[in-house]
């Protein structure tokens, strides 16, 4: 299988192309740098059910801190502070970077379902999810760059487990494992769709609702809160 610098390499350039290619079609700089580093990062997201030690946890550090970065207009749309931002931003980083990786590595196998085309879309409703306070074409394009570098991965995987020896074409065991929509623990496959299906119905029929609510409690909030400043500014030349 290919290994941690090519996975990188090359959906890092690929990111580049992608990127690009955004921007000569009209999108915004930081749209289009965002989802090169975006599609960048996904390129190394499948091998996070690897056992290995130090790529998996510079995989799960860029994860970490990439993840509260994406979602501070979401904390914004809660009406949080921006000292409860930074502390949320800091127990997201915590979370990830040492709950959710024990948890990876306690319960997944390598080359089991987190490398399949299913956790591809699940990689996808999850930045979606996370870039929100963004026009839907902005959306839509960031969340393409990074199913389109976890896709690189999977197609990498499967390159290299093809095997030429001059003429001869041979397929090794691993052939298959990657780009999948099912694997042979009936668990793993229960999980994942399970996981890609609440996810889809949550994007689909509650988050919008949700963070139009929230964004009318926090714009009346904020008025309220402005004509307070107001009240108090003139009292003394009404007394």
């Amino acid at each position: 299988m290919a290994d941690f610098k090519t996975h990188i390499t090359t959906s890092t350039i690929v990111g580049i192309g992608y990127g690009v290619g955004g921007w000569y079609l009209g999108m915004p700089i930081p749209c289009s740098a965002l989802s090169a580093g975006l599609c960048s990062i996904a390129g190394i997201l499948p091998d996070l059910d690897s056992d290995s030690g130090k790529p998996v946890r510079e995989i799960f550090a860029a994860a970490a801190a990439m993840a509260p970065l994406m979602l501070a207009d979401r904390f914004r749309l809660l009406g949080l502070d921006h000292e409860y931002i930074v502390l949320a931003g800091v127990l997201m980083y915590l979370i990830i970077r040492f709950g959710v990786s024990a948890i990876f590595k306690r319960y997944t196998v390598h080359r089991g379902m987190w490398h399949s085309i299913p956790a591809c879309a699940t990689t996808g409703l999850l930045t979606y999810l996370m870039v929100n306070d963004h026009p839907e074409n902005i959306r839509y394009f960031m969340t393409g760059g990074a199913v389109l570098g976890f896709l690189v991965h999977l197609t990498l995987d499967e390159i290299w487990a093809i095997e030429f020896k001059g003429t001869k074409v041979r397929l090794k065991s691993s052939f298959g494992t990657a780009l999948k929509f099912y694997s042979k623990s009936t668990w793993g496959n229960f999980s994942t769709y399970a996981k890609l299906i609440a996810l889809t119905i949550y994007v689909v029929f509650a988050d919008q609702m949700l963070m139009d609510k929230f964004k009318v409690e926090h714009a009346t909030h904020t008025a309220r809160e402005n004509l307070e400043k107001v009240i108090e500014s003139t009292e003394p030349l009404w007394r």
